[in-house]
């Protein structure tokens, strides 16, 4: 970890925090060749959150390493503030992963927040790697009818700045909302999020992490790196 800082804050105090770290997130392109790409996801039951990091063969979005972690929930749910709530258990489950991914895609949101520090940002500045938000809701902003064509997108503004973009990865199924995390533009997040797509509507990156964080193991190709904290 890149950047520190204490997590048993109150929500005021958080707020504040966000609001400084937003200024130190990369908008631009930061990264080199993508060889592996990472998906995120947080469950959490019974006040226990188990976080899921499941790296993927970029080519192939085949899965070579996972960790997951459990942590106890602490911090309220506090819309806007998934990231003081989540980060902690997604930070142990990134130690534990024995490797580095190249881009990390979270099952969240970017520079689309109300103080552009979601949690894909907001960890992705902490661990200074590349990362994209890609959440299934919107949290804030507004934008037109999009097309249904997969691939369509349009921007998604709010007080007339894009944060992020409203993006079609298959017809007739709801969009998905995608944005900056850090160390990439919307461009790159846009197409990064397109390639780890296979006919479904959310990446691969976040059906394997999801599955995962819910208890599920995948297949592993080549180095079988794999921790557990159960």
């Amino acid at each position: 970890m890149v950047l520190s800082h204490p997590w048993d804050l109150s929500p005021k105090e958080a707020f504040v925090l966000q609001n400084d770290l937003a200024e130190q997130v990369e908008r631009q392109p930061r990264l080199g060749q993508v060889r592996s790409v990472a998906g995120i996801d947080v469950s959490v039951r019974d006040d226990l959150a188990r976080a899921a990091v499941v790296v993927l063969e970029f080519e192939g979005l085949i899965p070579t390493h996972y960790a997951v972690a459990n942590r106890p929930v602490i911090f309220p749910y506090v819309p806007g503030l998934l990231a003081f709530r989540e980060g902690p258990v997604v930070l142990d489950a990134l130690e534990r992963l024995g490797t580095s991914p190249d881009l990390l895609i979270f099952d969240g949101q970017g520079l689309a927040h109300p103080r552009r520090l979601g949690i894909a940002s907001h960890i992705g500045l902490l661990v200074d790697l590349p990362a994209i938000g890609c959440a299934k809701s919107r949290l804030c902003g507004w934008h037109d009818e999009l097309a249904r064509e997969p691939g369509s997108y349009m921007p998604l503004l709010d007080d007339g700045e894009v944060i992020g973009a409203v993006l079609r990865t298959r017809r007739n199924v709801k969009p998905v909302y995608v944005s900056i995390g850090h160390r990439v533009d919307l461009a790159t997040s846009i197409r990064y999020v397109l390639a780890c797509c296979r006919g479904y509507r959310l990446p691969e990156t976040t059906r394997w992490a999801h599955r995962v964080a819910g208890g599920d193991a995948p297949p592993l190709h080549g180095q079988q790196a794999m921790r557990f904290d159960l």
